[in-house]
């Protein structure tokens, strides 16, 4: 390898690997009993449950989206597809902000709701989930879209000229073909919404047992002078991603992320 390419890629890997290794060489490991503080206790908890929710919601809604996307042909494919990417590259606080003007108390459908219905979104736990569902459904709809482009369409055709509806095409033929896109986009933004933060702490707000999730916790942790709280949560998340980028990787969309 020519040393002109070797010294910026040894450069490149070793900004990827000195956070990591630092993670791990200053992580308290005497202190393990920490993570069973009642308010780490909540952070995960919650965590979890909002990260399941948010991620069912992905799939539900995004499964047709990536469908449609990949199978049908219409005026503005380009425009719908740039907005599906948008939530990849704003910036999370920008991503909050703009949940608040749509869905906050004065916002463009929060404001109506909170009026006819009494249902107020923001600083509770469904600001959580609606925000992690917000920045984690591109990940599952660009993952079943490539799914679904490069599987054969004939599959389709045949069910088709057998008599199948076309409902029950999506259901039986369809969605199996596009299984491992699916497996891996609902791992991917299950991950992305775990490890939410900026647009939860502007649209949810950080109450503990309501709102404040497990990245929330090692901001505060930080923020009070507690570190070692902090970087075995951080840990934690760590693990997690690792995991999931495993199981990514040896399971369910090998192919696909070649």
């Amino acid at each position: 390898m020519p040393v002109v390419l070797l010294v910026p890629s040894v450069v490149a890997l070793l900004l990827l690997l000195l956070p990591v290794v630092g993670l791990v060489a200053r992580a308290p490991w005497d202190d393990l009993g920490a993570l069973r503080d009642p308010s780490v206790a909540d952070a995960l908890r919650l965590s979890a449950i909002t990260s399941t929710a948010s991620t069912i919601i992905v799939v539900l809604i995004g499964l047709p989206l990536a469908w449609l996307l990949a199978r049908v042909e219409f005026r503005g494919k380009k425009v719908v597809r740039a907005f599906v990417t948008v939530p990849l590259i704003l910036p999370p606080v920008v991503g909050g902000v703009a949940l608040l003007t749509a869905f906050g108390r004065r916002g463009l459908v929060g404001e109506p709701l909170l009026e006819v219905f009494g249902v107020g979104i923001t600083f509770t736990v469904y600001a959580v989930v609606l925000a992690q569902t917000f920045v984690s459904l591109p990940f599952l709809v660009i993952s079943v879209e490539g799914a679904l482009r490069t599987a054969d369409r004939r599959f389709d055709e045949v069910a088709a000229s057998l008599g199948a509806s076309r409902w029950r095409t999506f259901r039986r033929v369809t969605v199996p073909l596009a299984a491992p896109g699916l497996a891996g986009g609902a791992a991917l933004a299950w991950a992305r919404a775990l490890g939410e933060f900026g647009a939860t702490i502007t649209f949810a707000g950080n109450f503990q047992g309501t709102t404040r999730t497990t990245t929330l916790e090692i901001y505060g942790r930080l923020q009070s002078s507690d570190p070692d709280v902090a970087i075995l949560l951080s840990l934690v998340l760590l693990g997690i991603s690792v995991l999931v980028l495993v199981l990514l990787r040896e399971r369910w969309t090998a192919g696909a992320l070649r």
